[in-house]
């Protein structure tokens, strides 16, 4: 996982587009704030200028900014691309109409800026319906009822404000231009029911995105709603001040489209909440007022049908009440809270029917891992991670057919049932998800990037019930997570690798409760005067079987177990525990202890570390804690205060393997650290490349003017040694002083040592 705060693309390229969208949104607003004015201005009737020129650009540059947005959208949504298909209808419509309007002549009804204002509607209505759809299974029948009341109450009272146009539509003689004339009306009522139906069925979920559309449209149908009563009484002048309305309008639903597209915007968090009856209350109420002015005065037949099936389907909770409650109570027992999908119940009771009823016909089943979302939660929160599950359940299900099956299993662990799927395909759709889910995420303006691991499994030859499938599908997993290969079609062969990884599992565990941890040392000899100054413990694991388990073999066991804050406490014990050995023999040796990110992140560390080095009667300064370079990976300002808070205990602190690979000299200006360590990468090819020793020279250099102390590591020649010496570096550890030995051995090492001529002396011997 890679974060960076506040992230920029690299490279001329992707820096100009998005340059250029920031700059096309200024354009459309001055354009649009230029029209509103000129309109203002310039008087009644056709000016060249305001509705010819501005009137095109003000329809235009909103055509620029969508098609901008559906290029920049890192999933190309299809509710995108339809809402920015709309506003380019619309356009095409608007610039065929100023060209009838420019020329001086009247524009015929039907005309052809007709069928691009037409089309704007259902291209926009489709826009709307579309993720509804497809949240459509997962969304409860209470909360679909609510959607209706609102969408057919609202269009009731629209239809009344219509009841003139309806009115002398029904009463004249059916043609083609009647019919359009009335189309116009009837789509801004539809509009209007989608949006306040969508409206009640999202609740407290309506965000900024959604409230930027909703004005944009609520403008848009109130303007052609005033237009259709002016034209109707003969009123209507082309370069009035209503004619703001439809660019205002556009305008905002061209921001809206800017924002669906943003990278990381799967979900927009409430801004402002509904409460969940509030929209069908009002609806219900406004149904009552609709049927009782019909009782009064002449009411479209319209109005009345929407008037009383809104009240019908408003009663229907009172009558299926209890079926309705059922119904619900199953939903939610089949939704996974957070991310609104199916969850493991739900998969284990649909798969085995789908499965049933396809027969023979394969299928597949994928099991789909994050990687490195601990990292996510340890740095971020666990707020982010919930965040950021939600994004990657967006993602999936945008990239799924509708007839796949997606559920989260729990924490970062997705299922995924892809019918009529042999293992190409299957394969194919694994490659395509990890690819969706390599772009990168934007949580609270840090921009994280993770991967995945999918594992895959064939019905019927891999397996003939889900609980085969899932189990050599979570095994298949397990194998392109070690590879890092992406994904993996189980094998037979894999039961052994996944037999052997539990076992392994299963005997470091045991090792926990046995004793078999055990500690060893290696020595830093002090560049300037030849002695041990510090040792650094290091944690091997003694396998009954296969003798001593070096760290890097270790430390992806006892993560992958759940170990990690365990291990931290033996670690430091022992280390500790011989320290104090070490002090009551007489020798002040430092001891330095690398502490995982996710321990340095625990806000109980420090008293932890206070504790044992006092049950030991140790000071503080005779403890080096070695910061993992992965621990400043994300919000750095976290990182600080986390090393602020065992700095203030007078704890030293040291940065590992410095320039390995996420290190910035800013983090050496703003880090509490005393110490660099330059990894065995910068100091092995110094004996044959000049260049690396000028690296190392000059990363001495810099610590050294910042008042740290550098230390190398991994040095295994006399050459390398004798260069470190002359560049003033402080510490030199690794094979050519000694490899990691226990305690006993390390003083074997010492008295052989005092009985020879040391090759490390002071600087300049």
């Amino acid at each position: 996982m890679s974060m960076t705060e506040g992230a920029a693309p690299t490279g001329d390229g992707p820096q100009r587009l998005p340059r250029l969208r920031a700059g096309m949104n200024i354009i459309m607003g001055i354009v649009v704030l230029a029209y509103v004015v000129g309109l203002g201005v310039s008087g009644e009737g056709f000016n060249p200028f305001v509705d010819g020129l501005l009137g095109f650009l003000v329809v235009a540059v909103p055509v620029v900014v969508c098609w901008l947005a559906v290029v920049r959208a890192e999933i190309r949504r299809a509710h995108v691309v339809l809402a920015a298909a709309a506003v380019t209808s619309f356009a095409v419509g608007e610039t065929i109409f100023l060209t009838f309007a420019a020329m001086g002549r009247t524009v015929p009804i039907p005309s052809p800026a007709d069928l691009g204002y037409l089309a704007f509607y259902p291209l926009m209505l489709a826009a709307l319906v579309l993720p509804i759809i497809r949240q459509w299974k997962q969304t409860s029948w209470p909360v679909i009822l609510d959607g209706a009341v609102g969408s057919l109450g609202s269009a009731a009272i629209l239809a009344v404000v219509l009841n003139p146009i309806l009115g002398g539509a029904l009463e004249s003689a059916v043609s083609l231009s009647t019919a359009v004339a009335v189309a116009y009306p009837m789509f801004d009522l539809l509009l209007v029911a989608a949006f306040v139906g969508i409206g009640a069925s999202q609740g407290s979920a309506v965000g900024r995105r959604w409230s930027l559309l909703v004005l944009g449209l609520v403008v848009f149908a109130a303007t052609d709603i005033s237009y259709a009563l002016l034209e109707l009484q003969g009123q209507y002048i082309v370069g009035g001040s209503l004619d703001a309305g439809w660019a205002v309008g556009l305008a905002l639903i061209a921001l809206w489209i800017e924002e669906a597209a943003r990278p990381g915007s799967e979900r927009s968090f409430s801004v402002w909440a509904i409460p969940s009856q509030t929209v069908p209350a009002i609806a219900t109420v406004a149904a009552l007022a609709v049927l009782v002015l019909a009782s009064q005065t002449w009411v479209s037949p319209v109005a009345v049908a929407l008037a009383a099936v809104t009240l019908m389907l408003a009663a229907v909770p009172l009558v299926f009440r209890q079926r309705i409650r059922l119904a619900a109570m199953n939903l939610q027992s089949r939704t996974d809270d957070l991310t609104g999908l199916r969850n493991r119940r739900a998969l284990y009771a649909d798969v085995p029917v789908r499965l049933a009823r396809n027969g023979r016909r394969r299928s597949a089943l994928l099991v789909l891992d994050l990687d490195r979302f601990k990292d996510v939660n340890d740095t971020l929160g666990h707020d982010c991670g919930d965040e950021l599950l939600v994004m990657v359940a967006a993602r999936l299900t945008g990239h799924l057919r509708p007839s796949d099956l997606l559920a989260r299993l729990g924490g970062d662990e997705f299922a995924i049932h892809v019918a009529d799927s042999g293992v190409e395909q299957a394969t194919s759709v694994a490659v395509k998800l990890g690819r969706v889910l390599a772009d990168p995420f934007v949580l609270q303006g840090v921009t994280v990037q993770i991967g995945a691991s999918i594992g895959i499994a064939v019905y019927p030859e891999q397996g003939g019930t889900l609980n085969v499938l899932m189990r050599k599908a979570d095994t298949a997993m397990y194998r392109a997570k070690a590879s890092r290969s992406g994904c993996h079609v189980y094998r037979d062969s894999d039961d052994l690798a996944g037999d052997e990884r539990l076992l392994a599992l299963e005997e470091v565990r045991l090792a926990v409760t046995d004793d078999q941890l055990v500690m060893h040392y290696l020595p830093g000899i002090a560049v300037r005067t030849g002695e041990v100054g510090r040792v650094e413990a290091v944690l091997r694991w003694s396998h009954p079987l296969r003798g001593l388990v070096d760290p890097e073999e270790l430390v992806p066991l006892v993560e992958e177990a759940k170990l990690t804050e365990v291990m931290t406490r033996i670690v430091l014990g022992k280390a500790l525990d011989q320290a104090a050995v070490w002090r009551t023999q007489g020798r002040e040796w430092d001891v330095s202890v690398g502490v995982p990110a996710s321990s340095l992140r625990d806000t109980d560390f420090p008293e932890l570390v206070q504790t044992l080095l006092t049950e030991r009667g140790l000071a503080v300064n005779g403890l080096i804690i070695e910061v993992p370079e992965d621990f400043l990976r994300g919000d750095i300002v976290r990182a600080q205060a986390a090393l602020l808070r065992l700095r203030r205990l007078g704890i030293r602190l040291v940065l590992d393997d410095f320039g390995s690979g996420y290190s910035s000299l800013s983090y050496l200006r703003d880090l509490p650290i005393d110490e660099l360590k330059l990894g065995s990468a910068f100091i092995a090819p110094m004996d044959e490349n000049p260049r690396a020793v000028a690296l190392v020279a000059s990363a001495i250099g810099i610590a050294h003017s910042l008042g740290l102390r550098l230390i190398a590591d991994g040095v295994e020649t006399s050459t390398t040694y004798a260069a470190l010496v002359r560049h003033s570096c402080d510490v030199v550890q690794g094979p050519f002083v000694s490899v990691p030995v226990t305690a006993a051995h390390l003083e074997d090492w010492l008295a052989s040592r005092s009985r020879v001529d040391r090759p490390f002396g002071p600087a300049g011997e």
